[in-house]
């Protein structure tokens, strides 16, 4: 196995280098660098930029709009654009329900959805875990009874991400009880705007905006808003969370994190030596970069794998969810270990642009590491989103292990 990139490989590397150094705005990429809150603004205006030069979905076909890459050059844009501090593309839109309206929707969904989608006019939120349906996610309770050509949608979601800037959101909703829980199930697409959708806040630990609660009160849904067949939706919904799943390892946002957990090692002191030559804190170091290269050709196996045999994602997927999310929390940890008292201030005020810290706290904003507490809590839930580690372990046993 050849583990190194060709000359085409490389030279297309070079090719998006470029395109960032020219095309990435200064202030989105400081927000990244520095720590600091991005906005609906940010994500969309970056969306636009690569739509314009035909990057807006890099692994879409082309029939559909996007640029037909390979794994290879996917993989080399998102390691790129991580190291110059780009925003991340907006995943509920483009790898969510993107391939589902490709591979299930109609002729009619097809052509209005997916221009919208990669152009960066519409943006996608998810309907997927409510009050007591999680994990059990066949367990949703979210009713959509029919009447004539619409869905009347009552019920509730949770754990809703960026829903409060969302112009649709892709729902699983019960539309019969009949049969056992999986079959029973609907995957609608609703319009933000229509009568009887509310939006309220879920305030994270750190006292962030970043998740809700959405309710349904008899919210009418044309029928032609309809994914492929009624009672179907459980078939699309796992075809959905084996595409966000794969998205989950983000091996490159990895490496931009123990390329800062390196510089902060090696300027923080311990007894007047860089902690970095500490050597049972380098053997972390080590050790983490060790697992995150192992998921990084793995990710890249399974995927060309995938694309060699023209199948969606499997339950192998599962298993880079699981090391990618373990391997986040594990440079979070690094960061704050390595950063130790200056870790501990967190101000919400300090994630606003225009922000400078006033002199007593102006010590521990460190301008090679800016807070990092609050990004700390909040990623101990990758271990929990898009099925917890112990969904995956079990999708795993049955799926591969035939256990």
């Amino acid at each position: 196995m050849d583990l190194n990139f060709t000359p085409e490989e490389e030279a297309f590397r070079a090719e998006v280098r470029a395109f960032l150094a020219g095309e990435l705005p200064r202030d989105i990429s400081d927000k990244l660098r520095l720590g600091r809150r991005l906005t609906k603004d940010d994500m969309v205006r970056w969306q636009k930029i690569l739509f314009r030069r035909g990057w807006g979905a890099g692994m879409w076909p082309q029939r559909f709009g996007g640029a037909g890459w390979n794994v290879v050059q996917q993989h080399i844009f998102e390691e790129e654009c991580a190291a110059a501090n780009a925003p991340p593309q907006i995943p509920f839109s483009l790898r969510m329900v993107a391939p589902v309206i490709m591979a299930f929707g109609n002729e009619r969904q097809q052509q209005y959805f997916l221009p919208r989608i990669v152009s960066g006019e519409d943006w996608w939120c998810q309907g997927y875990s409510e009050p007591g349906s999680g994990s059990d996610l066949a367990s949703l309770r979210t009713g959509a009874v029919r009447e004539g050509d619409h869905y009347v949608v009552s019920g509730q979601k949770t754990w809703n991400t960026l829903g409060q800037y969302a112009d649709w959101i892709f729902c699983l909703v019960r539309t019969s009880s009949e049969a056992r829980p999986q079959s029973g199930i609907s995957f609608l697409l609703i319009d933000m705007k229509t009568a009887g959708i509310s939006v309220r806040p879920i305030i994270t630990l750190e006292g962030e905006h970043e998740i809700n609660d959405i309710f349904f009160e008899n919210v009418r849904v044309p029928v032609a808003n309809l994914v492929g067949e009624e009672n179907k939706g459980w078939t699309y919904a796992k075809f959905l969370l084996n595409h966000e799943r794969t998205s989950n390892a983000g091996v490159g946002n990895c490496k931009r994190s123990l390329t800062q957990l390196k510089q902060i090692a090696a300027v923080q002191s311990v007894n007047g030596r860089p902690l970095i030559e500490d050597p049972r804190f380098r053997d972390r170091i080590a050790q983490v970069e060790l697992e995150l290269m192992a998921l990084e050709i793995t990710n890249l196996r399974v995927l060309s794998a995938f694309a060699r045999e023209n199948r969606p994602p499997g339950a192998e997927v599962s298993a880079l969810k699981i090391k990618g999310s373990e391997i986040i929390q594990q440079l979070a940890e690094l960061k704050m270990r390595a950063l130790g008292h200056d870790a501990l201030p967190y101000l919400r005020e300090a994630l606003d642009p225009e922000w400078s810290a006033e002199p007593l706290l102006g010590s521990h904003y460190l301008s090679y590491a800016p807070s990092l507490s609050g990004q700390y809590f909040n990623l101990r839930k990758t271990t929990i989103y898009a099925g917890s580690t112990e969904i995956q372990k079990n999708i795993i046993s049955k799926m591969i292990l035939g256990l």
